[in-house]
């Protein structure tokens, strides 16, 4: 599983149907790996209360990012903490959506994608075996 931070998916105002212009992906990953991860938000997040540092997982390689989800009271997102490093600060109820969205990959080798939130906020959040949208 690769995490990743794309900062101008429209290509400068070439694709300018895209909803937003970033983005933090995860991607090539299988169906074990999606298992995983879904397994840790609910674990550490969930049921800990604790932030899940991404750079902590053995099963993740950045590429050129680091990601820690934290729960918060409000639903901000993911931000900028520094340069290559970000925070996704969203609420109890919407982490048990994002397991809730992941579900569909953990069973099966699926193609396609999944946004794991629905807020409107400047860094989308995309799960994509393949890497597309």
């Amino acid at each position: 599983m690769k995490l990743e931070f794309l900062d101008d998916i429209s290509d400068g105002g070439r694709f300018p149907q895209v909803a937003s212009n970033q983005l933090v992906r995860l991607y090539d990953f299988d169906a074990a790996q999606a298992k995983l991860l879904k397994k840790e938000i609910q674990q550490t997040v969930l049921e800990e209360k604790q932030e899940l540092n991404f750079a902590t997982l053995n099963f993740i390689l950045p590429i050129n990012c680091n990601l820690v989800l934290n729960i918060s009271n409000t639903n901000e997102g993911i931000t900028f903490l520094s340069k290559s490093n970000f925070q996704c600060n969203l609420t109890f109820e919407k982490f048990q959506e994002m397991v809730f969205l992941m579900e569909p990959f953990c069973d099966k080798e699926t193609n396609g994608y999944q946004r794991l939130y629905n807020i409107d906020t400047p860094i989308d959040f995309l799960f994509s075996p393949g890497g597309s949208w």
